[in-house]
């Protein structure tokens, strides 16, 4: 899927900055390492409606967020109920909110690339038929196989830390297709 560009941005910043170019979001999640010094959490919502917030695994690989999660954790049970979630992180100067929907990620070829993403930041995970193993994963993961999952963008939040200041909102229109 080809990297998306914001169809909308609204500064949110009260102090007079400038709004964020979606450039220096983007170029901050393509530039950090797929390894385990970057930490994650995701939101999801649980039957009752109530919130649910763990720790993940994830990726940014071309244009794209990926996560995994067993299938028994409460977040993969959460997501099989209702895909909206958030995914969030501190870049380097940078806070970051992803907000979308999770779909599982099952074709081969995009697990196999993936995986490969994976394993160069260090975790040793294999394709088993439609999911990953390895020798281990977080604790919060669950036992293996862990599934993969790819967050459908809809909307960016980001605040800096670092000059240039600001905060900002993108919005993004839906691909006609969800792979």
């Amino acid at each position: 899927m080809p990297d998306r560009t914001p169809t909308k941005t609204t500064n949110l910043d009260r102090y007079g900055n400038a709004e964020l170019p979606w450039d220096r979001t983007k170029v901050s999640l393509e530039t950090v390492p797929p390894s385990a010094n970057t930490t994650w959490f995701l939101g999801t919502i649980r039957p009752d409606g109530s919130a649910h917030a763990a720790g993940v695994g994830a990726v940014w690989h071309e244009g794209d967020l990926y996560f995994v999660s067993g299938p028994g954790t409460r977040k993969s049970r959460n997501l099989a109920e209702n895909p909206a979630c958030t995914a969030s992180t501190t870049l380097k100067g940078l806070d970051v909110v992803l907000v979308g929907e999770a779909t599982r990620v099952t074709d081969a070829a995009d697990l196999d690339a993936l995986a490969a993403t994976y394993r160069s930041g260090g975790w040793p995970v294999e394709v088993q038929d439609d999911a990953f193993t390895a020798p281990y994963s977080a604790p919060s993961a669950g036992p293996p196989p862990w599934y993969l999952y790819r967050l459908i963008l809809q909307t960016a939040f980001g605040v800096a830390r670092e000059d240039p200041q600001g905060a900002t909102r993108w919005t993004f229109d839906q691909p006609d297709e969800r792979r």
